[in-house]
Formats: structure tokens, C-alpha cells, sequence
């Protein structure tokens, strides 16, 4: 199955799509809340999905012409205008990794990562970190990304095939997250 899968940055013309897929896959997104069972989630616009795919990254993977999934990862620039990637830009002066500490200027914010359920399991998710990884890698030696506490899909999906790995733990509005780095080049490591 893989070998009809095409792996690319996105373009601009797949801007309405990307659009569509997050508003209608947004359910998987959302996460019901203990404390008040209210759903919260991101969504990015249209506008700013052009952000992403002209100075950022944005990798689809494709199928038959469709895109089944994909991976986003973006420069702090444009992550911290949402409250919780401030937060994490205030914690990366007490994050260390490979005795390397984390700044704005040598890591960026990767996620969120979809792919479609009927899809999963057939190592799309794999090749999209590994895509992203290398793109990124051309000017960024790391990745950091947070995914809440019960959350165990993803984080097993993000340590054990993505090869993240944990280097701290936070609490934002009330839900607790692991923070995860990945060096985007081997020469990293």
C-alpha cells in the first residue's frame, strides 16, 4: 500500500483541501473536558493553513489524488500567537536535550499530525515524520511538540515510531501535556 502512497510538501492549491480535512476531522482533534464537559481543540483557517504551506512545512500524504493525511511544523513566529505555544516558548530556557538547549531560533513547533482512520497502521504516519524531519532539518536542528497526558495513542505512536522523545512535563488550563523532541538530522544525535 505504501508504495502508492506519494509523500510531499504541500502546496498552495492544496490549501482548500487541508481547510476541509481540518474541519471535518476536527472531532478526532477534540478532547471532552473533565471539569465542565466542554470540547476544545485547533483548527487552523484557510488563511492561516497559506501560512503554513508558503513559510513553513506542511507535508500530505497522498493517495489516488487524495490527501489521507498529513503532518504540519512551523517556525514560533507563527505558533505564538495561541496562549499555550507562549507558554511552552517560556519553558524551553529550562529544557535541555542532548546537551543542547532549546531556543525560538534552533527548534520549531511540529503538529498536529492526521491521518485517516481507514489508513492507519500501514506506516503513513512513519514516512510523514520522517518527510517533515528532513525538511525541516535544512534549517532547524529540532522539533518539540506536546500531546496531552491521555492522550496514549499519539504518544506511543510519537515515542515508539516517530522516535520522540520526552524531555518535559507541563500543565496549561487545567490538562497536563508531555513535551517531545526529536533532533530533525542523525548528525544531532
Amino acid at each position: 500500500m505504501m508504495n502508492s502512497i506519494k509523500i510531499r510538501l504541500a502546496t498552495v492549491q492544496d490549501v482548500a483541501t487541508l481547510a476541509r480535512l481540518e474541519s471535518t476531522q476536527l472531532q478526532d482533534e477534540l478532547v471532552v473536558e473533565q471539569r465542565n464537559n466542554s470540547l476544545s481543540g485547533q483548527s487552523f483557517s484557510k488563511v492561516d493553513l497559506t501560512c503554513l504551506v508558503t513559510q513553513h512545512w506542511v507535508v500530505v500524504a497522498e493517495l489516488d489524488g487524495d490527501i489521507i493525511g498529513y503532518v504540519i511544523a512551523g517556525r514560533w513566529s507563527f505558533f505564538k500567537q495561541w496562549p499555550i505555544y507562549r507558554n511552552l516558548l517560556n519553558r524551553l530556557p529550562r529544557i535541555d536535550y542532548e546537551k543542547a538547549k532549546l531556543t525560538e531560533k534552533n527548534c520549531c513547533q511540529y503538529g498536529p499530525i492526521w491521518i485517516a482512520s481507514e489508513h492507519r497502521g500501514q506506516g503513513i504516519f512513519e514516512a510523514l515524520v520522517l518527510f517533515v524531519r528532513k525538511a525541516v532539518a535544512k534549517e532547524l536542528p529540532y522539533m518539540l511538540t506536546f500531546i496531552a497526558e491521555e492522550n496514549a495513542g499519539s504518544f506511543a505512536a510519537h515515542t515508539r515510531k516517530g522516535g520522540m522523545q520526552v524531555v518535559d512535563f507541563i500543565s496549561f488550563d487545567e490538562r497536563d501535556y508531555y513535551l517531545l523532541v526529536l533532533a530533525t538530522s542523525d548528525s544531532f544525535f
